[in-house]
């Protein structure tokens, strides 16, 4: 989502114009729009006339507003024989227009009338073209700051106003938007129809949606609200998952909001090409096809989850966001993490078996990850530009707003954070507010600090690193507990054992108000206590010695937390009888950070995993496969490889021969990823030549129009397939791609062209990028697979320099050129850091500055680690 500017001057200009150059004057605010636009599909162009309801808070002659790619041709001010003409001033490097009148406009009401046009573009943001099927189509995306390419506006979250709609269009096609069909009648034109929608509520410019085009829906309803599930003829019968999910999210947040879904209606549309995942427009939900359209006899357990999760985070948006929004988008995280937050509870409460703990477990991992580097950012972070906003849509904001959340939540407690969260959205609603409104709101309802305790997650970066440490005395149990910044690298201080200095001023002082959660062995419930200080103790109940402790009871907590190697023993055989799914995988993934901080090594990391080989819960050991894959690549060496593949072999073969290589009827979802998360261990790192064979035998028989794969088990099986293929399997994979009739069909193929190792075959699937069968919104996702393929990281990087002319405008799609910057964090070599560094310093991305600065740092780790922990893995290996 968001936007991006192309022009490399932009960028430069930023360093000679004030911090605030990019903010509107607020001396006049919008209150209503009247918008009407004529869309021509044929010449992709559009038509459009407005008049903008404003009110004026002193005299002035001048009003800037937005707008950008944009042809403004007629402006008046004022109504009656009290309009003037306006005289307009563009500014395209601030991407606005001042309208100037020869005389005062006096304080109070007025209006604005414009008419202007544009072009349907190619590039995903603004009023777009998309095709399929020999159709064309118009769609809108607008966030984070292009509704200025649609139409004049007051283009900041802050002005919030209501729309009233209308759309000149096709005979043929039909027209989407915020609000409700008032009238649909013939005309101007014998070829052409008029809908006018209802006016909205108050909502900002970048919610405001239209899409336009032969679109077919399927009706459901919950809660008395319509709600609709909308995509081109030939994909509609597949939005039949999307609906139940649709209308059981509805429902549960009908309950969890005292406030009921204020918008009269939503509509979920699936549309050809979609920059982002999804777009919570107001009561029309916009989607890419992947995310939300899928085979209801033959959807992975993942699909499932996706497409549930995806609208659970979007509508949990027309609450946090949309009814509620920031004020500036330096709160982006109130929108964004509160959605990714919120999304898991009705998939909870609707579908136990998917374990959504350890999904949320996960999101914190991720959040951790990077925030654990020197290039991270706070949640809050000042942004005045359109590519500084745009780098915002992170992990940081997501998963980390999130993680702050769920631990809030947990330190609160549930009943008391749903009445704060709804006391925060009743006192806001249909206007702005910021994150210490948030947290004012939680620290009324509760009686607890939150006022203290969340800015120190939200206006610093990074996170702290507990140590924990345990005496006995007097037959009771003290625990100890240090914080201080988590870094990895020599260049942070990666705890008391990091390996080098602290990398910056201000982070041996970060200090964070932490709710901790410790729990021990037999102990009923955990101790909870807030460590304010640097070093802080606690006594936890009862009497007797506890063997251990683990400090991050429930993995609510957004910290890491280290144990000595005697405590971390006397837990590795309590594992799976005393820790939670979520716990196991917050120790284990604890630990792999401390062996990349060169805190620990990486024999204690392996120890550890170890006692994961009868791990049931597929998240978990998830997790320590993909850790494992990093150590077969980066930490052995052609001489200890195979040692380790039999290592891996030997720790998961068992559990491959419990769960068998072919699904049973009665297995439950989380035991079906769990089997493909075990055959691709095997098959991606172990090397496991039966599991090898078995892949090619099942996908051969499955592409030749023989049984289907199980549907969750077929990407770890085409995987393996094409990592260990030959052309003979390369060309009905991408045949396959292009038949497929379901969107995850299609892209399960697609994506396994890039995990071919032999070099003819990656230069073939490369050379796709330059066609039409890769989209534009697919090619920094597309490209990112070769980059996660040891076998064709070089040579995609060779590519992708050589055709940077041609490739540049896909990736640069909002939000790809971070996508793929990130990607090429898979590097470990200092050549490859420095030719990255070299391309980029003379191929400016503005959107992804960050981004690159993140991985030019994980690489360095990567190279450090390399240096520092192959010989424990050597040493490790040698005394099994």
């Amino acid at each position: 989502m968001g936007t991006r500017l192309a022009s490399v001057v932009a960028a430069l200009l930023l360093s000679a114009v004030p911090a605030s150059a990019q903010r509107l004057p607020t001396i006049v605010t919008p209150e209503h729009y009247d918008l009407a636009f004529v869309v021509d599909l044929t010449r992709e162009r559009f038509e459009g006339t407005e008049t903008i309801g404003v009110r004026i808070a002193e005299p002035t002659t001048r009003i800037v507003l937005n707008a950008i790619d944009l042809q403004i041709r007629d402006v008046t001010i004022g109504a009656g024989s009290a309009a003037q003409k306006a005289t307009v001033t563009r500014d395209e490097a601030n991407q606005t227009a001042t309208f100037t009148v020869p005389r005062l406009l006096a304080k109070g009401p007025s209006e604005i009338h414009v008419r202007f046009s544009g072009v349907l573009n190619h590039q995903l943001r603004g009023f777009y073209a998309s095709e399929a099927n020999g159709r064309k189509y118009a769609v809108t995306q607008f966030e984070s700051t292009d509704a200025r390419r649609a139409f004049p506006c007051f283009d900041e979250p802050a002005f919030k106003a209501t729309f009233a709609l209308t759309t000149t269009i096709d005979r043929g096609d039909t027209a989407i938007s915020n609000g409700k069909v008032l009238s649909d009648v013939a005309g101007p034109s014998i070829t052409q129809h008029t809908i006018k929608f209802a006016t909205s509520p108050k909502m900002s410019s970048y919610l405001v949606a239209i899409a336009v085009g032969d679109f077919k829906c399927l009706e459901g309803g919950a809660d008395s609200v319509p709600i609709r599930i909308c995509a081109t003829p030939d994909k509609k019968d597949l939005g039949h998952i999307a609906l139940g999910a649709a209308q059981e999210i509805l429902t549960f947040y009908s309950r969890y909001y005292s406030i009921k879904y204020p918008f009269g209606k939503l509509d979920v549309v699936a549309v050809p090409d979609f920059a982002a995942g999804a777009m919570e427009n107001t009561a029309a939900i916009f989607y890419r096809e992947t995310d939300l359209l899928a085979d209801s006899k033959s959807a992975s357990v993942a699909t499932r989850k996706n497409i549930a999760s995806i609208l659970a985070h979007e509508m949990a948006h027309q609450w946090f966001g949309d009814l509620v929004t920031m004020q500036w988008w330096d709160d982006l995280w109130l929108n964004e993490g509160f959605a990714t937050w919120m999304a898991n509870k009705p998939l909870a409460a609707a579908h136990p078996e998917w374990n959504i703990p350890v999904d949320e477990a996960l999101e914190n991992q991720k959040a951790l990850n990077i925030d654990s580097l020197m290039a991270t950012r706070p949640i809050h972070v000042d942004v005045r530009t359109p590519e500084q906003i745009e780098e915002l849509f992170d992990a940081i904001t997501y998963e980390k707003g999130a993680s702050v959340m769920r631990m809030v939540e947990s330190y609160v407690g549930t009943e008391t954070f749903r009445k704060g969260v709804n006391a925060y959205v009743q006192a806001h609603a249909y206007g702005n507010a910021t994150s210490e409104d948030f947290s004012k709101a939680l620290s009324a309802t509760s009686g607890k600090p939150v006022e203290r305790i969340l800015p120190t997650f939200v206006n610093q970066p990074g996170f702290p690193l507990i140590d924990v440490s345990v005496t006995c005395g007097n037959n009771r149990t003290t625990v100890t507990l240090k914080q201080q910044r988590f870094l990895l690298g020599s260049g942070g201080s990666g705890g008391s054992g990091g390996s080098g200095e602290s990398g910056g001023s201000g982070v041996d002082k970060a200090r964070w108000q932490v709710p901790v959660c410790v729990k021990t062995a037999g102990q009923q419930s955990p101790t909870c206590e807030v460590l304010s200080n640097a070093t802080q103790t606690m006594m936890l109940p009862g009497s007797g010695c506890a063997p251990w402790v683990f400090a991050n009871a429930g993995a609510q907590g957004y910290y890491r937390t280290a144990y000595s190697s005697e405590m971390l023993g006397a837990i590795a055989p309590r594992v799976t009888t005393d820790l939670t799914a979520p716990e196991r995988l917050a120790l284990i993934d604890d630990e792999w950070a401390l062996v990349r901080a060169g805190r620990h090594s990486a024999a204690d990391y392996l120890t550890l995993a170890a006692a994961y080989g009868h791990e049931h819960a597929s998240g978990v050991l998830a997790d320590v496969t993909n850790r494992l894959e990093f150590v077969d690549e980066y930490l052995t060496t052609d001489t200890t490889r195979a040692r380790f593949d039999g290592f891996v072999r030997s720790l998961l073969r068992p559990l491959f021969d419990e769960l068998g290589f072919e699904a049973g009827a009665a297995d439950s979802d989380d035991r079906r990823v769990l089997r493909a998360t075990v055959v691709e261990a095997l098959g991606i790192i172990a090397e496991d030549a039966d599991v090898i064979a078995r892949a090619r035998a099942a996908l051969d028989r499955s592409l030749s129009g023989g049984a289907w794969l199980d549907p969750t088990l077929a990407g770890a099986v085409i995987r393996t397939a094409a990592a260990h293929g030959d052309a003979a399997l390369f060309d009905p994979l991408a045949a396959a791609s292009e038949r497929a009739s379901s969107p995850e069909a299609q892209y399960r193929y697609l994506n396994a062209l890039p995990e071919f190792r032999h070099p003819a075959l990656i230069d073939r699937a490369l050379q796709r990028t330059l066609s039409p069968s890769i989209r534009s919104q697919d090619t920094s996702s597309y490209l990112s697979v070769f980059f996660h393929n040891p076998a064709a990281r070089d040579r995609a990087w060779s590519f992708v320099t050589e055709h940077w002319p041609a490739l540049e405008p896909k990736i640069m799609i909002a939000g790809g050129d971070a996508r793929f910057v990130a990607a090429l964090g898979e590097f470990c070599d200092a050549r490859s850091r420095d030719a990255i560094a070299a391309f980029f310093a003379t191929h400016k991305l503005p959107g992804a500055v960050r981004t690159l600065d993140q991985t030019i740092e994980r690489i360095n780790n990567c190279i450090e680690l390399k240096a520092k922990q192959t010989a424990a893995v050597t040493g490790w290996l040698a005394a099994r």
